[in-house]
């Protein structure tokens, strides 16, 4: 009786312990040791795309049915938002070689806020394209001096887990703002709704700009090896045909992995799967859930693999996802065509998640201390350029030969994995030596805490000869 009792006494506290270990364990995939500045600023980077969120789904029809622009007009000033943000991040990569990082964010941010609280009184095109130019320009500049001022706040063991949160961040706000959006814009869907909407988008900016300035240290990149053994500016980049290998390499995998995705999956299940734009939303849902959860344990999985095997894994995986896009198509059951772009809306998500840990950290270990900025400004554009070219390849072949698509796109990521594979010890893996020295951070409690070690050191060798 009492061994019956102890028994069943026992089941629960085991199963208890074990699921306090297990919650552990996924508590523990989520660390990232990251010191508090990192964390606060990529804090202030989720308001500030919570904010982007907000207003990102409704442009259009803002301007157009609340402003009475034309659709066209519409959409050409949203393509000035990105257009003035690609001519200016080159240039935000040059201004970040000679001065830091932060007053550029505090400028980006603060010039990102006055163009789309503007938005929301505009009411002739000029004026519309007027506050795309600003705004677009300050994210140009902010978003680069964004993901400098994070590497330089780290170790470069750290850099992975730094960009992984920071893209953590980014997605998170901009998919909780979107939702928020819809049910504000779908309970009251009127000039001053979306007014209002813009005005906190705004704001956002602004409370970046604030956390930046209160929160964040203002650091000085170490001096590596001099401009005038590396050269200078944009030529000496061009001269790095390792990075312009893995630049164009990332332009064809975020077309044909997230953009078409993203922009193309939508519309080609509507006209030939049994999905409606529901399950088309739930699908969208399980990729930008799936990276938020997912993008920080994964820093764990891909450093137990080479560059090059995870480059070529993403490959694969963007291959795969895409090639399974058609099997949607082969059935006439709505919850199998869902469960099937399910499974590709993870298998996406998991390929980018290792394309943003593995690429982000090798560009900036690349880089020589005195052109950071120009490297990672022009790895920045690589996305804008893959964002841009993919949903207008995509929708090309989707209205001529729709198929195409997708095993067109799965053939070029492919093609570029066999590329990356070839390229086997010239990718170096982290902490491997190169030929500059990556950033760091140079403080004064660095130096004290060095002198510090010095001086107990000398102490103990003191005490141990006495």
């Amino acid at each position: 009786m009492n061994v019956r009792l102890a028994d069943m006494h026992g089941k629960p506290t085991s199963r208890r312990t074990h699921l306090s270990r297990t919650l552990a364990q996924v508590l523990a995939g989520w660390r990232t040791g990251l010191s508090g500045p990192v964390i606060v600023l990529q804090a202030g980077t989720a308001v500030n795309y919570f904010g982007t969120g907000l207003v990102l789904p409704f442009e259009i029809i803002y301007l157009h049915q609340a402003r009475g622009f034309p659709t066209a007009t519409a959409g050409l000033v949203l393509a000035a938002v990105m257009g003035t943000a690609a001519v200016l991040t080159p240039f935000s990569g040059a201004l970040l070689d000679r001065f830091r990082a932060k007053p550029i964010l505090i400028i980006g941010n603060l010039a990102s806020a006055l163009g789309y609280a503007g938005f929301a009184f505009v009411g002739r095109p000029w004026q519309a394209f007027v506050c795309a130019a600003v705004g677009g320009a300050g994210f140009g500049v902010a978003n680069t001096a964004n993901q400098v001022l994070s590497l330089t706040l780290v170790s470069a063991e750290q850099r992975a887990s730094s960009i992984a949160l920071r893209r953590v961040a980014g997605n998170f706000g901009l998919g909780s703002g979107a939702t928020v959006a819809g049910f504000i814009v779908a309970s009251a869907n009127d000039l001053r709704t979306f007014q209002a909407l813009y005005l906190f988008d705004g704001a956002t900016f602004a409370v970046f700009a604030l956390v930046v300035i209160v929160g964040i240290p203002n650091p000085r990149l170490a001096k590596g090896a001099s401009a005038s053994d590396g050269g200078t500016g944009f030529r000496a980049v061009a001269r790095d045909r390792l990075f312009l290998i893995l630049i164009a390499a990332n332009i064809v995998l975020v077309m044909t992995g997230g953009a078409l995705f993203s922009n193309i999956l939508a519309p080609f299940a509507k006209a030939y799967t049994p999905v409606g734009r529901g399950e088309i939303g739930v699908v969208i849902f399980i990729n930008t859930f799936f990276i938020v959860v997912a993008q920080i344990p994964a820093t764990r999985v891909v450093k137990r693999m080479g560059r090059t095997h995870a480059l070529a894994a993403t490959s694969t995986l963007f291959a795969t996802g895409l090639l399974a896009v058609l099997l949607a198509t082969l059935t006439s059951s709505t919850l199998t065509a869902t469960t099937v772009l399910a499974g590709v809306a993870i298998v996406i998500a998991v390929g980018e998640c290792a394309q943003f840990i593995v690429l982000g950290p090798l560009i900036a270990e690349l880089a020589p201390p005195h052109l950071l900025g120009r490297y990672m400004s022009l790895y920045g554009l690589t996305f804008t350029a893959g964002v841009a070219l993919g949903p207008a390849v995509g929708g090309a072949l989707l209205a001529t030969s729709p198929d195409a698509v997708w095993w067109g796109g799965a053939l070029a990521a492919a093609l570029i994995g066999a590329g990356l594979l070839r390229l086997g010890d010239r990718i170096p893996d982290p902490l491997v030596q190169a030929p500059w020295p990556p950033p760091r951070v140079v403080r004064g409690a660095d130096l004290d805490s060095a002198r510090r070690s010095q001086t107990s050191g000398t102490e103990m060798e003191r005490r141990t000869r006495t």
